[in-house]
């Protein structure tokens, strides 16, 4: 169970960092304010930037080393457990080409910078 605990956490980090980008662009042309919290901005940056820098520098995830270990030390060496954890398991750890993560992961860490400069956090007023 707390194997599944940190595969859904890791999916939910995923989530955070795709669809914060997303909300960051349709925030700035709808004018959420919310978009702007430094606090927010800080800890999407701050996620991405490690998966840029986990990639370039060949480092598994600790979220992905935590989760083996703990199904391991379950005894489990296959994600059969229940639909849902298959397919969280399936969209986190897709399997392709290495450089082709790395490459995917830097761009998309360019597109954040790029927005952070675009739609700058502010600081509280």
């Amino acid at each position: 169970m707390l194997a599944d605990a940190v595969l859904i956490l890791h999916a939910l980090l995923v989530v955070f960092v795709v669809s914060g980008l997303a909300f960051i662009v349709i925030g700035k042309v709808r004018g959420w304010q919310w978009v702007y919290s430094r606090w927010f901005r800080i800890m999407h940056l701050g996620a991405i930037a490690a998966v840029v820098a986990e990639s370039w520098f060949g480092i598994v995830c600790p979220l992905t080393t935590l989760e083996m270990w703990l199904r391991m030390k379950a005894g489990q060496r296959t994600y059969d457990s229940g639909f849902i954890e298959y397919w969280l398991q399936n969209f986190l750890y897709y399997d392709a080409p290495g450089w082709m993560f790395v490459l995917a992961y830097s761009l998309f860490g360019l597109l954040a910078v790029t927005v952070w400069w675009w739609a700058p956090p502010r600081l509280r007023r």
